[in-house]
C-alpha cells in the first residue's frame, strides 16, 4: 500500500483528512505520531515547514497541509464522496468556506489552546487554569463568537455542498472542538443543526470515537458530552 496519512488521531487536523479518505473508502495506513521522538526528528517534522501533522504519502509524492491533502486525493484517489464540487464556480465557494473553518474557527480555537499549552509548560505564565478570562483566552473566543455569527448568516443565504466535501472535513472537527471551547449560541441555530449533522456522519462518528480514549489531554477538560 503506497498511500499512507501520518497523524494522530485526537489531532483536529487529522480528522479532516481522515473524513476524506474514510467518506471515500479509500485504502491507505494510518502512521500515529510517536510522542517520544522530539518533534523536529520526527517524519512529519521533517517533511512540514513547520513539523505539524498530518502528512500524507502517497508513493513518491509527499503532501502537506490538509486542504492540499483533499485536493490530492480528490484528484488522484476519487470515490463516491465528492470531496471537491465539478462545478468550477461551486468549488471556488466550497474552497472559501473550507478557509473560513480553518482561520477563523481552527484558528482562533487552536489560540485557546495555544495559550493552556503554554501555561502547562512555562509556570512562569502565571495561572491560566484559574482565570479563565486571561486576555489570550478571551481573544480566541471572541474570534470564535464572530466566526459563529458569520457563518450563520452565511448559512441563512447560501447552501453548502452535498456532503463529504472538502467543507465537510474542515467544518467537523473545526465545529467539534470550538463547541468544547465556547459553546455554539442560542442566536446561531443553522450552525448548531449543523454540527449535530456532521456528527451524525459515519466518517465523523468513527473519528470521535477513536479520539475518545485521548479525551483527558484536552488541556481545558473535556466536556461530558458528545
Amino acid at each position: 500500500m503506497t498511500l499512507a496519512l501520518h497523524g494522530h488521531p485526537f489531532s483536529s487536523y487529522t480528522w479532516k483528512a481522515l473524513i476524506a479518505l474514510y467518506a471515500n473508502g479509500t485504502a491507505f495506513k494510518f502512521v500515529q505520531i510517536d510522542p517520544s521522538v522530539p518533534k523536529f526528528e520526527s517524519f512529519t517534522g521533517t517533511a512540514h515547514p513547520s513539523g505539524q501533522f498530518p502528512v500524507l504519502t502517497d508513493g513518491d509524492a509527499v503532501v502537506v497541509e490538509t486542504s492540499a491533502i483533499i485536493e490530492h486525493l480528490a484528484v488522484h484517489h476519487p470515490g463516491p464522496a465528492p470531496l471537491i464540487p465539478a462545478d468550477p464556480a461551486q468549488a471556488v465557494v466550497a474552497r472559501m468556506i473550507d478557509r473560513v473553518f480553518d482561520n477563523y474557527v481552527m484558528g482562533n480555537l487552536q489560540r485557546v489552546m495555544a495559550a493552556y499549552f503554554v501555561n502547562r509548560d512555562d509556570p512562569a505564565a502565571g495561572g491560566l487554569r484559574d482565570d479563565p478570562f486571561a486576555p489570550e483566552v478571551e481573544a480566541g473566543k471572541a474570534g470564535l463568537r464572530r466566526a459563529y455569527a458569520w457563518l450563520e448568516r452565511w448559512l441563512e443565504a447560501h447552501t453548502l455542498p452535498p456532503h463529504v466535501s472538502i467543507v465537510t472535513c474542515a467544518a467537523a472537527p473545526s465545529l467539534f472542538y470550538a463547541d468544547w471551547i465556547e459553546p455554539i449560541p442560542d442566536h446561531c441555530p443553522r450552525l448548531a443543526a449543523l454540527r449535530a449533522e456532521l456528527l451524525a456522519l459515519p466518517p465523523v462518528a468513527r473519528c470521535v470515537e477513536d479520539a475518545r480514549p485521548y479525551r483527558p489531554f484536552f488541556p481545558p477538560g473535556a466536556p461530558d458530552r458528545d
